[in-house]
C-alpha cells in the first residue's frame, strides 16, 4: 500500500471512528450535558462542599511531592553544611573553609534528577496499565528501600548512587500527582488542587531548612545522617492512605469500568449532591471522542493536535528551570556566596521557604479571580525584572549594602516565583493534555524538566562556586535572559483554559485555535468533535 493510500485509509478510519463515537454518545449525551453544565454552574466553595473527599485525596496525593522537594533542598543545603563540606570537600585557601568541588556539587544535585528521568518514563506505561493508586504504591515502597543507600553512604560516589535510586520513585510521584489531582476534582477546583503541589514543595523545603538550621553547627556525621533518616517518616503513612484512596474515575472510564467509576465518584463526593451516572456520562463523552484503535503510546504524543499539547506541557515544565528556580533550590548556598554569615544564610533559607508556602496559598486567590495565562505571563515578567536587578546588585562591588541587596533580590526572586509562575504551571500542565494520553504527557513533560534541569544545575553550581565562576548575584543576568525567552514563547503558545471542561479544551485544540484566542472562543454544550 502506498503512503497516499495509507494516509487516505487512516483519514477514513478516523472519520468513521468519530461518527461511531457520536452514535455511541447519543445514548447518554443529555446526561453528559447536564453534568458538564452543573460543573460550570458551581462556585469553588460549592464544588468543595459537593466533593469534600476529592479535596482530601488530592491533598494526600500531592503530599508525595514532599519527598522530592525534601531531598532536592537537602542536597542544596548540604553544600553549605560545615559537617558535610569538612567530610567530603576540599580546602578553599581564599576563605579557609572547606567546599565540595564543583563537579561533585553538580553530580549530587543531578543524581536524583537522573533517577527521576527514569521514573517519569516508567510512570506513563505503568499508570496506564495499573492505575494511579498502584503505580504510586509501587513508588512509595521503592522509596522506603532506596533511602538506605543514602543513609549509609560514606563517599560522594555512593551518595550519588543513592540520589539516583531515590529519584526513580520521585519521577513516578511527580508524573502522577498533577494528573490524578486534576482528574478527581470538578472543574472549579482544578487550579487549587494542582497548585497544592507547589505548597508541598515549599513545605518540604521548610522541613529541610528547619532541620539543617538545627544541625548546621554540629560537625559529626549525625549532622547530615539525621536529615537523611527523617525521609522515612513519609512513605509508610502515605502507603496506607493511598491503599485506601479511590482510583481516578477518568482512568476507570478509559478502561471501560463504568460501574467502578461511578462508585469512585460517589466516594469522592456527597451522594446527595451529585448524580454519579451523569458524571460518568460526561467522562464517557470525552473518552469516546478521544478513543483510538490503538493503545496510548509515546508516539501519539508527537502526532497531529497532540503534538501542540505535548510541546506546551514540555515547555511549561522546562521553563521552571529557566526563570530563577535554581536560585530557590540553592537558597542557603546562594546566601552564603552573597556574603551572608553561616547562621544568617540558614535562617534566610528557612524564611524563604516559609514565605514560599504563604505565597502559594495567596496564589489561590489570584487563580480564583484571574486566568492562567495572565498570571503566568505577568509573574514571569516580574521575575525577569527582579533577576536583572539581582545581577546589577552583584556587579556594584562587595560592600555590606551590595551583599544585602543580593540577598534581598535572591529572596524576592525565590518567593515571587511561588506566587505566580510556579503554582499556575501545575494547573496548565494538568489541563493541557488529552485525557487518554495524560499519564504519558505528564511523564514526558517532567522528563523535559529534568533534561533541562541537569545542565542548568551544572551551570548554577559553576556560577556560584568560588572554585568555578564565582559570579554571586551576577548569575541573575543569566537567569533573567533565559526567563525572558520563556516569557516570549509563553505569550505565543500558552492558552487560557480557566473555566473550560476537558471536552471544550479538546475541541479548541482540534480546531487549532491560537493560544491568544482561547479565552474568547465559544463552544456549545452540544458540540462534539
Amino acid at each position: 500500500m502506498s503512503d497516499t493510500q495509507a494516509e487516505t485509509k487512516g483519514s477514513f478510519d478516523n472519520e468513521k471512528h468519530i461518527e461511531d463515537a457520536k452514535a455511541t454518545i447519543s445514548d447518554f449525551k443529555n446526561d453528559a450535558i447536564e453534568a458538564e453544565n452543573a460543573e460550570h454552574a458551581m462556585t469553588p466553595w460549592e464544588a468543595m462542599k459537593a466533593y469534600p473527599m476529592a479535596c482530601f485525596w488530592a491533598f494526600v496525593m500531592s503530599f508525595t511531592i514532599i519527598m522530592e522537594s525534601y531531598d532536592v533542598f537537602l542536597m542544596g543545603n548540604f553544600l553549605a553544611l560545615p559537617a558535610f563540606a569538612n567530610r567530603f570537600g576540599v580546602l578553599d585557601h581564599a576563605t579557609g573553609d572547606y567546599v565540595v568541588v564543583t563537579k561533585w556539587q553538580s553530580a549530587l544535585q543531578m543524581g536524583g534528577q537522573l533517577g527521576a528521568l527514569i521514573g517519569v518514563f516508567l510512570a506513563g506505561p505503568i499508570t496506564s496499565r495499573v492505575g494511579y493508586r498502584w503505580a504510586t504504591l509501587f513508588g512509595l515502597a521503592l522509596m522506603n528501600a532506596t533511602i538506605f543507600v543514602s543513609y549509609f553512604a560514606d563517599s560522594l560516589g555512593v551518595f550519588f548512587v543513592g540520589q539516583l535510586l531515590e529519584g526513580i520513585p520521585w519521577g513516578i510521584f511527580i508524573a502522577n500527582a498533577p494528573a490524578y489531582c486534576s482528574e478527581i476534582v470538578p472543574l472549579q477546583l482544578r487550579a487549587p488542587a494542582t497548585q497544592v503541589l507547589q505548597m508541598f514543595w515549599a513545605i518540604g523545603s521548610i522541613i529541610v531548612g528547619a532541620v539543617t538550621f538545627v544541625y548546621n553547627e554540629r560537625l559529626d556525621r549525625a549532622a547530615y545522617r539525621i536529615p537523611i533518616a527523617l525521609q522515612w517518616m513519609f512513605p509508610t503513612p502515605l502507603m496506607i492512605l493511598m491503599f485506601l484512596a479511590p482510583e481516578s474515575p477518568w482512568w476507570l472510564v478509559r478502561r471501560g469500568r463504568h460501574d467502578e467509576a461511578a462508585r469512585s465518584i460517589e466516594r469522592l463526593g456527597r451522594k446527595s449532591r451529585l448524580n454519579s451516572g451523569e458524571v460518568v456520562a460526561m467522562m464517557r463523552r470525552v473518552v469516546e471522542l478521544e478513543k483510538n484503535v490503538i493503545s496510548p503510546n509515546y508516539v501519539e504524543l508527537f502526532r497531529g493536535t497532540d503534538l501542540r499539547r505535548t510541546l506546551i506541557v514540555c515547555g511549561i515544565y522546562a521553563a521552571q528551570n529557566l526563570a530563577g528556580n535554581l536560585i530557590a533550590n540553592q537558597a542557603v548556598y546562594f546566601f552564603k556566596q552573597a556574603g551572608m554569615p553561616q547562621n544568617t544564610a540558614f535562617a534566610l533559607g528557612l524564611i524563604t521557604s516559609a514565605l514560599q508556602m504563604i505565597f502559594v496559598m495567596l496564589s489561590w486567590i489570584l487563580t480564583a479571580n484571574f486566568g492562567r495565562r495572565p498570571i503566568y505571563l505577568w509573574g514571569t515578567a516580574f521575575n525577569v525584572v527582579v533577576l536583572v536587578a539581582l545581577g546589577i546588585a552583584g556587579s556594584v562591588g562587595s560592600s555590606t549594602a551590595a551583599s544585602n541587596a543580593q540577598a534581598s533580590f535572591g529572596l524576592i526572586a525565590s518567593v515571587t516565583f511561588t506566587l505566580a509562575a510556579a503554582p499556575i504551571s501545575w494547573c496548565i500542565i494538568a489541563e493541557t493534555s488529552a485525557i487518554r494520553l495524560r499519564p504519558l504527557t505528564t511523564g514526558i513533560g517532567r522528563a523535559t524538566y529534568y533534561i533541562i534541569e541537569i545542565p542548568c544545575i551544572f551551570l548554577a553550581s559553576y556560577m556560584l562556586n568560588p572554585t568555578g565562576g564565582n559570579l554571586g548575584g551576577r548569575c541573575g543576568y543569566v537567569w533573567g535572559a533565559t526567563g525572558f525567552v520563556t516569557l516570549v514563547l509563553a505569550y505565543f503558545y500558552v492558552p487560557e483554559m480557566k473555566g473550560r471542561s476537558y471536552r471544550e479544551i479538546d475541541i479548541m485544540f482540534k480546531r487549532k485555535i491560537p493560544a491568544r484566542h482561547f479565552e474568547k472562543t465559544v463552544i456549545g454544550a452540544d458540540e462534539d468533535e
